[in-house]
């Protein structure tokens, strides 16, 4: 009796869980637990736009989709390229045949991040995998001749690195989408014929653990059908218990139905939200996807990364940073730098950032920036710039006499202090701090409130 009363519980608590096609239902789905723990990821924008390499991503656009067309793409495709020359024959360009999954994967590993999202589809429509609904505008047909996300994938999870795919639901001049948005998206050609059945297909056959969705401010909800989707995805898609989801699924959604919120590019709040977010941003400050005339004056540096990344963690947000390949399946050397240093840095002062929650306050100026960070009992002060002076003062954390206790990530001694006021406040002696690259170092406080 009792293993058949254990039975219908567990038959009643599976139905619970089940999630219905409406935002109400899957907006209470509760995120996996991973995603909030890993804290930082990379981005990959990679397609045939990197063949031009000018000005970005959206390169195919500026020229011959927007209206009147980017002068400076128009002279430039005059200057460079045949009368007549197509965008599509930028793909039997993209050759990728120096790309090393593994040598990719050892730089993600390297630079301290615990998922990876790279581009299965951009706006140009071009898939990075062999789509049997993008005949010929694929990488397995064309170009590479090569199963770009499956090849990556298999090296990130040999890593213990999460796998994610960005996938555009729009695509700029595909017929289907041009007819439907030509009938005001009073019709699905293109959702049920492409991007529906694309969609199922490729978390079949990768089992991403997050869908990076993007591309879909053009039409609600109701014409791509994400509901209906994401409740399959949740409920019955092979990825059901692992995978995550972003807030970009229709007209309207940022910032307000999905899994975490992206809200918009480079996302920067004042205080914690009351969601999970997360700030995807570019090392090359004016385009996700490689430049060829990228300059360094317009690249993040490495201190800056990381004050962004600090202060995201500390509003409780993840940090999605990018770097966008060449063509021909190389990282930019400045890139990998980059990614390497914060790599570095994490691997001193990881334990501030990796699984922490915001703390009671995020921050003080009181003798340089300060951002704080929590995990278990500990507090974590992690100062964004050199101090002037051997002594930081800190007046937010109330303090023990007997019980708190200061150290110095990478540090091996406790480090002296003494009250700013009775229970409030600390001055902490800092000793010679070590060479930080990226001019931030961290102080572990315990005993503290």
């Amino acid at each position: 009796m009792l293993a058949v009363f254990a039975l219908v519980v567990a038959l009643v608590c599976q139905t619970a869980a089940r999630y219905t096609a409406n935002w109400t239902s899957l907006d209470a789905r509760p995120l996996p637990s991973w995603y909030d723990e890993a804290k930082v990821g990379v981005f990959v924008h990679w397609g045939v736009f990197c063949v031009p390499g000018f000005q970005s991503e959206w390169f195919w656009w500026h020229w011959q989709g927007e209206q009147p067309p980017d002068q400076k793409c128009v002279k430039f495709m005059t200057k460079n390229y045949p009368p007549g020359f197509t965008y599509p024959e930028f793909a039997e360009q993209f050759h990728a045949q120096f790309f090393d999954p593994g040598e990719w994967a050892d730089i993600f590993k390297a630079s301290g991040a615990k998922y990876v999202i790279l581009t299965a589809k951009h706006h140009e429509g071009f898939t990075t995998w062999g789509s049997p609904y993008s005949w010929n505008w694929n990488a397995v047909d064309t170009g590479p001749h090569r199963d770009l996300v499956g090849d990556l994938g298999e090296a990130v999870r040999n890593r213990s690195l999460h796998y994610g795919l960005y996938n555009s639901l729009y695509e700029w001049f595909h017929p289907l989408y041009l007819l439907d948005k030509k009938n005001k998206f009073k019709t699905q050609e293109y959702v049920m014929r492409k991007l529906l059945p694309e969609l199922y297909n490729m978390v079949v056959r990768y089992r991403p653990e997050l869908i990076w969705s993007d591309g879909d401010w053009e039409a609600p909800d109701t014409y791509w059908n994400s509901t209906q989707f994401l409740a399959w995805l949740y409920n019955d898609s092979p990825v059901k218990d692992t995978i995550v989801t972003n807030d970009r699924w229709g007209a309207g959604c940022s910032c307000k139905h999905g899994g975490y919120y992206n809200c918009e590019d480079k996302y920067t709040p004042g205080q914690p939200p009351k969601h999970k977010w997360e700030k995807c941003t570019s090392v090359d400050k004016y385009s996700w996807g490689y430049r060829r005339d990228m300059k360094m004056n317009e690249l993040m540096d490495l201190p800056s990364i990381i004050q962004d990344l600090v202060r995201t963690v500390a509003l409780g947000g993840n940090y999605l940073l990018n770097v966008g390949p060449t063509a021909d399946g190389m990282i930019p050397p400045v890139f990998e730098e980059r990614l390497r240093g914060v790599g570095a840095w994490l691997a001193i002062n990881g334990e501030a950032i990796y699984a922490s929650k915001p703390w009671r306050i995020q921050n003080e100026t009181t003798t340089v920036p300060v951002w704080y960070t929590s995990k278990g009992s500990s507090v974590y002060a992690i100062l964004t710039a050199r101090p002037i002076k051997p002594i930081v003062q800190l007046l937010v954390p109330k303090t023990s006499t007997t019980a708190t206790k200061v150290t110095l990530l990478g540090y091996p001694k406790p480090l002296p202090w003494s009250p700013v006021q009775p229970s409030a406040g600390l001055d902490v002696l800092l000793p010679e701090l070590p060479y930080s690259a990226a001019q931030a170092w961290t102080l572990k406080l315990d005993g503290i409130q």
